[in-house]
């Protein structure tokens, strides 16, 4: 079988993917997640009288703590797999990686499993999103005269 006879029986199985579909469903879940993260801050900031800017620091470790216990339970891989963007763009995609990498080899030990495996899907983002911040702020450096 040559490879275009081979493309088009692929294409043919293929499922179809409703991108506008998609995008919808990001738009809606990011926004929920959006909406839960303002509740947090008004019910750290409110009803326990934490300062707002200190308010905004938990609301971060709570969705990490709880995007961290689902993929721990297991459940969270589905709705990502439902949302897609609407999960894995906010912070909790971040933790979700960085949960599922070190899950996935802890049969290997705490440090030559979890340890070096934590960072395998984050640390490519954590390292373009250093460099792209030194990118820009040195455009913003020499472009708006400095600090």
């Amino acid at each position: 079988m040559d490879k275009i006879s081979y493309k088009k029986i692929v294409d043919r199985h293929k499922p179809k993917e409703t991108r506008f579909m998609n995008a919808v469903i990001a738009f809606i879940v990011g926004g929920l997640v959006g909406v839960i993260g303002q509740f947090l801050i008004d019910f750290y900031s409110s009803w326990l009288s934490i300062p707002s800017q200190d308010a905004t620091s938990y609301m971060i470790v709570t969705l990490v703590f709880i995007s961290c216990l689902f993929t721990a339970l297991g459940f969270f891989d589905k709705w990502v797999t439902f949302a897609k963007c609407g999960l894995i763009i906010p912070i909790t995609g971040f933790a979700h990686s960085m949960m599922s990498s070190g899950m996935e080899y802890k049969h290997e030990g705490p440090i030559f499993g979890v340890g070096a495996n934590l960072f395998k899907l984050a640390g490519s983002v954590i390292l373009y999103g250093i460099v792209a911040a030194w990118f820009f702020g040195m455009i913003r450096f020499y472009f708006l005269g400095g600090v």
